[in-house]
């Protein structure tokens, strides 16, 4: 060995950037090219349609979809919304979300996470994926990033299907808001859009549950399982009058409060209060997912 040679022998090159973009590009392809997570899209855009169609059904006659008023029916959630569904179809997007927000679209999430790192050591293929020049945290952070790629995208989807169904089915127009106030209708397009990445937003921290779950495990169903068996417990809990010291800090506590994007003024409190929680759930199950993979003995 020459001189020249020596000093860069034994240098250990850092990861290319550009190689982690392409491990998030492979990750996303692989992910949303699965049959499984194509089928809970499908099921996630369905549920729309079968609100829209029930309703069309329902308010055949003319009658309305609900007790009247612009928060008719029970809270302000998927009740308060489904009273104007027939007045308005923008209304079906709020509706869809808050009908898929409680389980479905969570429990589509947490099969995604659940399988995240748990999959790939099942499959035999977590440690090859660590032999190449990404480091276990930088595989987390990919892994993670998908997993939220796909919380924005099944939202984005149940949106959508409800804002296409909704047009197919009934008239749209000017928006009346939860207050009762009148706005256009492409501002209540654009609350749709904010609706929807808040809804998005508030599934990060069943995202890092899942993730942190599927650090434990070297099953991919049972992580799916635990995240899934976690997620409904806890939605439980957040219903027993008895409970109500703890249910603020239940991730899913806040969910509905995307709701107040439909008054005029916009309430801002609730929604802050539940993207404060996400960050505090995204931090802590973040960080134990991160302590546990990188000390973690891989050997599969």
């Amino acid at each position: 060995m020459s001189r020249a040679e020596a000093p860069t022998a034994g240098v250990v090159r850092g990861p290319n950037p550009l190689w982690s973009l392409g491990l998030l590009r492979s990750e996303l392809l692989i992910t949303f090219r699965r049959w499984r997570t194509l089928a809970l899209l499908g099921v996630l855009a369905a549920v729309p349609v079968l609100i829209g169609i029930a309703v069309r059904i329902e308010t055949g006659d003319g009658s309305s979809g609900g007790p009247g008023g612009p928060g008719g029916g029970g809270g302000d959630g998927g009740p308060a919304f489904i009273a104007q569904v027939t007045n308005n179809g923008l209304f079906l997007v709020f509706t869809s979300l808050a009908a898929t927000l409680p389980f479905f679209l969570p429990m589509a999430i947490g099969v995604i996470a659940g399988d995240a790192i748990a999959g790939e050591s099942n499959a035999g293929t977590l440690r090859y994926l660590l032999v190449a020049p990404a480091g276990r945290t930088r595989l987390l952070l990919t892994k993670y990033a998908t997993v939220l790629a796909f919380c924005l995208v099944a939202t984005l989807v149940v949106a959508l299907s409800a804002l296409t169904v909704g047009a197919l089915l009934f008239p749209l127009g000017d928006v009346t808001t939860i207050s009762g106030t009148t706005i256009g209708f492409a501002d209540g397009l654009g609350r749709a859009l904010l609706i929807a990445l808040v809804v998005a937003a508030s599934l990060t921290g069943v995202a890092a549950l899942g993730l942190f779950v599927s650090t434990l495990t070297g099953s991919g169903i049972a992580a799916m399982a635990t995240t899934v068996g976690l997620l409904i417990t806890i939605q439980i809990l957040d219903q027993i009058p008895q409970l109500h010291a703890i249910q603020p800090y239940l991730f899913s506590h806040y969910w509905l409060s995307f709701a107040d994007l439909v008054r005029d003024p916009v309430y801002w409190d609730d929604l802050m209060k539940n993207l404060g929680l996400q960050a505090l759930y995204v931090a802590v199950f973040g960080s134990a997912a991160w302590a546990r993979f990188t000390t973690k003995d891989v050997t599969a």
